[in-house]
């Protein structure tokens, strides 16, 4: 069959290009994929949670594991709200990294912002604490991968206008 025989097929009848994907996706790797979201206040400051989960580092970046069907920048919008109350604006993406504690997981962290106006945050039960950092304060000590989310986000935010 031809490439434009083929590429008709398909136009008239989509849902025929599934049946091959759902059968390679036997043979696939199965990974996962998490997602924070590093959020900035009106006042340039960065929030840390305390989680309950995370032993060895438990302050971090709020965020959580992809469900299926779900897009990483939809898991962000979801685990932000489900942690924290938060509703956020998702500026961009700052780094993609394979996890160097799972093998067959990905960590996607994205830019936010809260949008304007007055947001009380209600932790989950998932989180004991929160802190809005300054952009200058110190941090305590956070996981290699959230180490690097935040010197992005740290230097995106100090280089562009997210915050207007």
């Amino acid at each position: 069959m031809t490439a434009r025989r083929l590429a008709n097929l398909l136009r008239r009848a989509p849902w025929l290009v599934h049946i091959p994907l759902r059968f390679t996706r036997i043979f696939h790797a199965h990974v996962t994929v998490g997602a924070v979201g590093a959020v900035f206040n009106a006042h340039g400051q960065l929030l840390l949670v305390e989680h309950v989960f995370h032993p060895k580092t438990p302050w971090g970046l709020p965020g959580g594991g992809m469900d299926r069907g779900e897009t990483p920048d939809e898991t962000v919008r979801r685990e932000l709200l489900e942690e924290t109350a938060l509703p956020v604006q998702i500026i961009r993406p700052l780094v993609i990294a394979r996890s160097h504690l799972l093998p067959h997981h990905l960590d996607v962290a994205y830019l936010c912002r809260l949008p304007e106006g007055d947001h009380p945050i209600r932790l989950s039960g998932e989180l004991l604490d929160y802190r809005w950092l300054a952009p200058d304060a110190p941090l305590p000590p956070l996981s290699r991968f959230h180490t690097e989310v935040v010197r992005l986000a740290r230097a995106a935010a100090a280089t562009s206008a997210i915050l207007d």
